[in-house]
C-alpha cells in the first residue's frame, strides 16, 4: 500500500468499529468458491473476518483441462474425467460444510472448448453444481478485484496467467479500469507450431499488441496465477531469500530477467522443482511462462513487480462486499478479529495503542497503522509456552495470512511482537530475516515492543483520567510517565524494570509522576 498515491488513496481510521461485528459482514463469514481453470480445479472456503478472510478450506487438483486443446478444440478427456471427480468431491464437501454461499466459475478452457457446454451440463447432472462460464474481460475484472481485496487503493496493472489465457487489467483508486484478454497461457503456447523460435516471435507480437491496447504502464505490476508464483519461488531460491511468503514478494525487472535466464540454463528441473516445492504439473509449464514474463516486463518496464496470492477466487468474495466493507483496511480488520477471538482482554489493544502512540506522534499513517496492528495482536499468543512465546509471535506475524503488508512490514510487526515478550532479539532462529528491515526500523520495532511490554502491565482502564500516560520529548531525550490513581499501584518493581528498558532503547532519561 505504499507508493506516490498513498496519501491520496489511503483510507484508514483506527477508531472505526470492527467490521466483523457488522451483520452485513457476518453474512459473508463463510463463502465457498470453485475455480475451474485450464490447468487446475480448486475449492476455497473463506472464513473469519469478512474483510480479510482466512482460508477455512483450500484444495486444488491439477486436471489440465486445457491440455491439447490447440489441436483438438476439445477439453482433455483425462482432464475432464479428473475434473468431474474433483467437482463431485467438492460438491459433497460443500454440502457437509452447509455453506450458505457457493459459486463455481470456469475460465478459458471451458469457455473456448467446443464441448465446454456439454461439460457444464454433465457437471450439473452429476453434482448439482451450476457453472458460470466467464469471458476474458470478466476474468480480468475478478482477478483485479482479488488484488484490491489485499491492497485497497492499489494502483498499477494486474497480470493474471492461467493455463490457456493471460489477462491484463488496470487498477487505480480502488477501481478496475481497462481490461484485455489474450491466449498467452502456457498450455496453449506449448502446442504452438514452430518450436521455441516460433513461440518467441508469437509472444513478442501478442504482448506488443496488448501493450498498445493498454497504453503506457509504468507503475506496479501485480502478478496473479500459479505459474507466476512458481517463478517467484524460483527467484527466492536463486537469491537465497529468507522469507518464503509469496504474497507481496517483490521483484525488479532485472531480477525477473536473471531468473528467466536461470530457468533457461537449468539442467536438472526435477531437483529445482523439489528445492522450490513446485508440483511436477506446474513445473512443466514454468519454462514457457518464464518466456512470457521476460517479454512482458521487457515491454512494459514496470516500476516494480509484486506477487499476489489473491486472484479470481478472492475477487468473487470481494464482489459480494458492499463499498463500506471494501474501504476497510484488511490488516486492521484481521488483527481486530484475532484479538476478539484470542486475546485475554478483547478491546485492550485499542487502549494500549493510545498509550504507546506518543512515542510515534510524528510517524506517517502507514507506520501508525503497523503500531495499531501490533497493539491489537500483542496478547493473542498468550497461550503459547513462555519459553517460546516471543518466537511464536514473530513466526505468526511474518507468515500469517495477512493482507496489505510488505515483507519489510511483516518483519517490523514480528519484531515488535517479539520484543513484547523478550528484551533481546539475538539468538532466535529468525536472525536471517532481520536484514529485510533497515536498522533504524529495527530500533523502532524494539521501542514499540518494549512499550507494549511495559504498557501491558498497567491494564489501563477506559477512563483515561484514571490511567497512565506517556510523554516523549525526543529533542531532550526525556520519557515521562504520568500515573493516575488506579494506575499507580500497578507500577511495581517489574513494571519499573520494563519502563527502564524502554527508556534505554530510546536512550532517554525518565521522569515518573503520580497524579
Amino acid at each position: 500500500m505504499d507508493g506516490p498515491n498513498e496519501a491520496r488513496t489511503h483510507k484508514w481510521d483506527p477508531f472505526q468499529e470492527p467490521v466483523f461485528a457488522d451483520p452485513k459482514a457476518r453474512a459473508l463469514s463463510r463463502v465457498g468458491v470453485i475455480d475451474i481453470g485450464s490447468n487446475s480445479v480448486r475449492l476455497v472456503v473463506f472464513d473469519g473476518a469478512a474483510r480479510s478472510p482466512a482460508y477455512f478450506f483450500n484444495e486444488k487438483i491439477m486436471c489440465a483441462l486445457g491440455s491439447g486443446m490447440a489441436e483438438t478444440g476439445r477439453l482433455s478427456p483425462e482432464g475432464r474425467k479428473r475434473a468431474l471427480a474433483a467437482l463431485a468431491r467438492f460438491a459433497q464437501l460443500a454440502k457437509h460444510m452447509q455453506l450458505p454461499t457457493m459459486t463455481a466459475v470456469a475460465t478459458a478452457a471451458v469457455r473456448e472448448a467446443e464441448d465446454g457446454p456439454d461439460f457444464c451440463r454433465e457437471v450439473a447432472e452429476k453434482t448439482g453444481l451450476k457453472i458460470w462460464v466467464i469471458d476474458g474481460p470478466e476474468e480480468a475484472r475478478l482477478s483485479a478485484q482479488g488484488v484490491l481485496l489485499g491492497w485497497p487503493g492499489a494502483y498499477g496493472l494486474i497480470c493474471d496467467i492461467g493455463g490457456s489465457s493471460m489477462e491484463l487489467a488496470e487498477i487505480h483508486d480502488g477501481n478496475v479500469g481497462k481490461r484485455v484478454s489474450s491466449q498467452l497461457g502456457p498450455l496453449k503456447l506449448r502446442d504452438l507450431p514452430g518450436g521455441k523460435k516460433g513461440r518467441t516471435a508469437h509472444i513478442k507480437e501478442v504482448i506488443e499488441g496488448l501493450s498498445a491496447q493498454m497504453g503506457p504502464q509504468h507503475d506496479r505490476l501485480f502478478l496473479v496465477g500459479g505459474s507466476w508464483r512458481a517463478i517467484a519461488r524460483i527467484d527466492m531460491h536463486r537469491r537465497n531469500y529468507p522469507l518464503h511468503v509469496l504474497h507481496e514478494y517483490r521483484m525488479s525487472v532485472k531480477s525477473v530477467q536473471e531468473t528467466a535466464r536461470y530457468i533457461d540454463e537449468c539442467t536438472d528441473f526435477d531437483a529445482l522443482r523439489k528445492a522450490c516445492g513446485i508440483s511436477s504439473a506446474r513445473m512443466s509449464l514454468v519454462p514457457i511462462a518464464s518466456e512470457v514474463l521476460r517479454r512482458l516486463v521487457h515491454t512494459l518496464r514496470p516500476k516494480d513487480i509484486a506477487v499476489s496470492s489473491y486472484g479470481i477466487r478472492e475477487g468473487l468474495l470481494y464482489e459480494q462486499m458492499g463499498q463500506e466493507l471494501r474501504d476497510r483496511d484488511p490488516l486492521i480488520e484481521a488483527c481486530r478479529f484475532s484479538e476478539f477471538k484470542d486475546a485475554r482482554l478483547a478491546g485492550f489493544g485499542g487502549r494500549l495503542y493510545d498509550f504507546v502512540l506518543p512515542l510515534f506522534k510524528s510517524a506517517k499513517p502507514a507506520k501508525k497503522r503497523l503500531v495499531h496492528a501490533a497493539c491489537l495482536l500483542h496478547d493473542v499468543s498468550w497461550r503459547a509456552h513462555p519459553d517460546y512465546r516471543a518466537e511464536t509471535c514473530f513466526d505468526n506475524a511474518t507468515r500469517a495470512n495477512l493482507g496489505g503488508l510488505k515483507h519489510s512490514e511483516r518483519i517490523f510487526l514480528g519484531m515488535a511482537l517479539l520484543h513484547r515478550y523478550k528484551n533481546k532479539r539475538e539468538g532466535t532462529r529468525f536472525e536471517d530475516l532481520y536484514a529485510l528491515l533497515e536498522p533504524k526500523y529495527q530500533t523502532e520495532a524494539e521501542v514499540l515492543g518494549k512499550a507494549m511490554r511495559f504498557g501491558s502491565m498497567l491494564w489501563m482502564a477506559e477512563d483515561k483520567a484514571a490511567s497512565a500516560t506517556l510523554e516523549w520529548q525526543p529533542k531532550k531525550r526525556v520519557l515521562k510517565l504520568k500515573l493516575g490513581p488506579d494506575a499507580a499501584p500497578l507500577f511495581g518493581e517489574v513494571a519499573q524494570a520494563r519502563f527502564d528498558s524502554l527508556a534505554q532503547s530510546l536512550q532517554a532519561e525518565t521522569e515518573v509522576k503520580s497524579l
